[in-house]
């Protein structure tokens, strides 16, 4: 059964398990139970499996020796507009009904070590019970974990040092002033974080871990703001209606790939999804997305010829998704700098025909921001902000830099709400935003 990842049960720190370790040793062996049973399942319907069923398939019939017929200008385009119709599930309306497939390998069980351990307590401190527990939100917290890494290892050694095992002082501050600074957390959001401490300092003695706590708090509060603001704590889909997502963002971001994951993810909750590749400027990145189709079964509308217009791959797409029912549509366009004003506009001509062809769609424009380019990545988001309209920001490369304190710079600057974020390379590496996990991987211990 599909998880859905896009309405997941929100922290409730409230009913927060007081007991972790028991509740970890509890949840790993109901895991472990659930993973030994679909194990054995498999094993029965593969011993029940008919001979023919795993029968080598037949061998392919020679190619025909026939010339191909020589097809006359009007032939050839009145071919290519049916295969066209065809890609896009015009021609063929009884493709619509296919199922898709669950894409990748599940996520299997390891040792219960530390990162297990880690994992539950963040669970159980948002309120999950043992029996609630899913083995995708184990093996997601490992990977953010891990992602994480080298954030942690410059950031919180320095954080750890500097608040030792003395009571907080002003001093300690100043220096907690500089680690912050250097993770790429922002003036602003640094600024915040000091004066809440130095307001504490002024009330009573905080000693280290009242300290850690209280610096997850405001870490957390910074990172909710722009969420609160916004019309949903969490950017889902909405059920048997179109939803378009428009991915925009700077070449070499990651754009295409994280295109790629969302569409696994949504596939794996149990949405229907559809990709555009309107990005027709980038040599090979119409070829890129379609391989991210095919890895999560998902169908992908594309036109073939060099520089076509975005435009016009949108239109056939936003067709193909109302003829099947399609809930969401996936939009990869053309990686551009938020000066260049004939991009921006192709942008804006986009959003007009899915304005016009499908107004009550409901439109996500999601900017993708490398991590690792720190402030030059807040300042693009700035930028975009004004000119595309953003709703949200999808972090990506986490894993490749010690700069994930850059999230704190797009919540408090640039006022995004943070949606998805990417801790590595692999097709699940990338999750709804979780404030609470989040700061939790980031000052791990």
């Amino acid at each position: 059964m599909a998880y859905d990842w896009f309405n997941r049960t929100g922290p409730d720190p409230a009913d927060a398990n007081q007991d972790a370790l028991e509740w970890a040793r509890l949840a790993y062996a109901r895991l472990k139970a659930q993973q030994e049973e679909q194990k054995q399942e498999q094993e029965e319907e593969h011993k029940e499996a008919p001979p023919e069923a795993i029968a080598p398939p037949p061998s392919p019939e020679p190619p025909s020796p026939d010339p191909t017929p020589v097809l006359s200008l009007l032939e050839q385009a009145a071919a290519q507009r049916a295969e066209r119709q065809q890609a896009i599930g015009v021609a063929t309306p009884e493709t619509a009904a296919a199922p898709q497939a669950a894409p990748g390998p599940e996520p299997s069980l390891g040792d219960f070590d530390t990162v297990f351990t880690w994992s539950a307590e963040v669970l159980a401190a948002q309120g999950k019970r043992a029996d609630q527990v899913s083995l995708e939100e184990i093996d997601w917290l490992g990977r953010l974990r891990g992602g994480l890494e080298k954030t942690r290892q410059g950031f919180v050694t320095q954080l750890l040092d500097k608040l030792g095992d003395d009571p907080l002082t002003p001093e300690v501050l100043d220096d907690l002033e500089t680690t912050l600074l250097r993770a790429d957390v922002g003036v602003k959001a640094t600024d915040q974080v000091l004066d809440a401490l130095r307001q504490r300092l002024n009330l009573e003695v905080v000693d280290p871990s009242e300290g850690l706590r209280f610096l997850k708090e405001q870490l957390r509060a910074i990172l909710d703001k722009p969420i609160q603001a916004s019309p949903a704590a969490l950017l889902a889909p909405q059920r048997q209606q179109l939803n378009v997502w428009l991915l925009v963002g700077v070449n070499g971001v990651g754009k295409t790939t994280t295109l790629g994951k969302l569409a696994n993810l949504a596939v794996r909750s149990g949405y229907s999804c559809l990709i555009a590749a309107a990005d027709t400027f980038r040599a090979a990145a119409v070829q890129q997305v379609q391989v991210w189709g095919e890895r999560s079964n998902v169908p992908v509308v594309a036109n073939p010829s060099a520089n076509a217009d975005p435009a016009a791959v949108v239109y056939d797409a936003i067709g193909a998704a109302q003829a099947k029912g399609t809930e969401l549509v996936l939009v990869d366009t053309a990686g551009r700098l938020q000066t260049k004003h004939n991009l921006m506009e192709e942008l804006a001509k986009v959003r007009r025909i899915i304005d016009k062809l499908a107004p009550e769609a409901v439109v996500e424009s999601l900017l993708v921001l490398d991590a690792s380019q720190g402030q030059n990545g807040l300042r693009q988001a700035m930028a975009f902000a004004k000119a595309a309209g953003l709703t949200g920001v999808v972090l990506t490369k986490l894993d490749g830099s010690g700069r994930g304190g850059v999230a704190l710079a797009v919540a408090s600057e640039a006022g995004l709400p943070i949606r998805f974020i990417g801790a590595g390379e692999g097709i699940r590496d990338l999750r709804p935003f979780n404030s609470f996990e989040f700061v939790e991987a980031l000052l791990a211990r």
